[in-house]
């Protein structure tokens, strides 16, 4: 990270807010109207990326840093590239030097005091190397976004989708509930994070070799496999309008297909750190599960519960890792 970018922003600083823009300038300036008044100029900095939106976006948003009175606080970057949300995050923590850097979500925005919260709590546990906000609704209904890491057997209870099934393998839920207290999880979601400088010089950034989804699961199993701790501070809180930034999510909800790019990222992860066979294996184990839903669903006519073509495409992933072809399909 000492390298530097022809557009490095001069400077050290406490904190580097990294907000991630794609085609979402409306929810961008939303974000900000939350976040520039909790920013100390002489202390941070925040850097919006426009991920090669092609649309305008950056240039609304300069309209907005200028119309507002923000240039102070705020800097707007373009990558020139979209290589998907790893390499977008990637893109701003490289160009500014900070001793704690806060990954922001385009379709969040912050409670009043929640940045101080957040840095606060840094300063106060630093054995924490990462550290995650409640992320919340609008009407401060409280969202799932503490977990365990993905291992094998929960793709057996998520294609099952079935109680006893659940109930069985209860330990491979990957999804926490929600803890009103501050703890130490496996990992945590990147829709806001605060992640020490220090962990990305030992671990390195995030990898790029994810288009889109997990790579923070990635990211934080590299940061466990190191000792790092990820602590949950829910006093922090940020609502997340889940689903702004991209539309996988929703997709899922409803059960269309995803793109193959989601695919390609669950392929990678499970190849990554449980090898080709081990990939293998967890397909054959979503297939196990799939039996089950498939014999529940015949005895009480019931709907699938999983996306369209699920079966096909994790084979078709199986076969091609994230390259080229699945990144232009992403970009168009």
């Amino acid at each position: 990270m000492s390298k530097q970018y022809p557009d490095t922003i001069p400077g050290s600083y406490k904190l580097a807010v990294v907000l991630l823009n794609y085609r979402t300038p409306d929810l961008i300036v939303q974000c900000l109207e939350s976040l520039v008044p909790q920013i100390d100029p002489d202390q941070a900095r925040v850097v919006v990326v426009d991920n090669h939106s092609e649309d305008g976006s950056a240039a609304k948003i300069q309209a907005a840093v200028r119309d507002n009175d923000w240039s102070e606080r705020v800097t707007v970057l373009e990558s020139g590239h979209n290589g998907g949300f790893s390499f977008g995050n990637n893109y701003g923590v490289r160009r500014i030097d900070a001793e704690l850097y806060l990954l922001l979500n385009s379709d969040t925005f912050l409670r009043e005091g929640a940045l101080a919260e957040l840095v606060g709590a840094a300063d106060q546990h630093p054995q924490a190397a990462m550290l995650s906000p409640r992320l919340e609704w609008p009407d401060e209904t409280p969202q799932e976004s503490t977990f365990t890491f993905h291992r094998p057997a929960w793709e057996l209870i998520h294609s099952a989708g079935t109680g006893l099934v659940s109930k069985a393998f209860r330990r491979y839920t990957v999804a926490r509930p929600v803890c009103d207290r501050p703890s130490d999880f496996e990992w945590t979601s990147f829709a806001c994070v605060m992640i020490r400088k220090s962990l990305f010089d030992e671990i390195g950034l995030l990898d790029e070799g994810y288009f889109m989804y997990f790579e923070d699961v990635d990211f934080c199993r590299r940061a466990h496999a190191a000792g790092a701790e990820v602590l949950h501070w829910p006093q922090a809180r940020v609502v997340h309008l889940r689903g702004g930034s991209s539309d996988v999510k929703s997709s899922i909800a409803e059960r269309k297909r995803p793109p193959r790019y989601f695919y390609a990222s669950r392929a990678r992860y499970y190849k990554k750190f449980y090898g080709r066979s081990g990939l293998f294996f967890t397909n054959l184990l979503w297939h196990l599960g799939r039996t089950v839903s498939w014999a529940r669903e015949l005895v009480r006519n019931k709907r699938p519960h999983l996306c369209q073509r699920e079966s096909r495409d994790i084979w078709i992933a199986f076969g091609q890792p994230v390259g080229e072809k699945v990144v232009g399909e992403a970009r168009r």
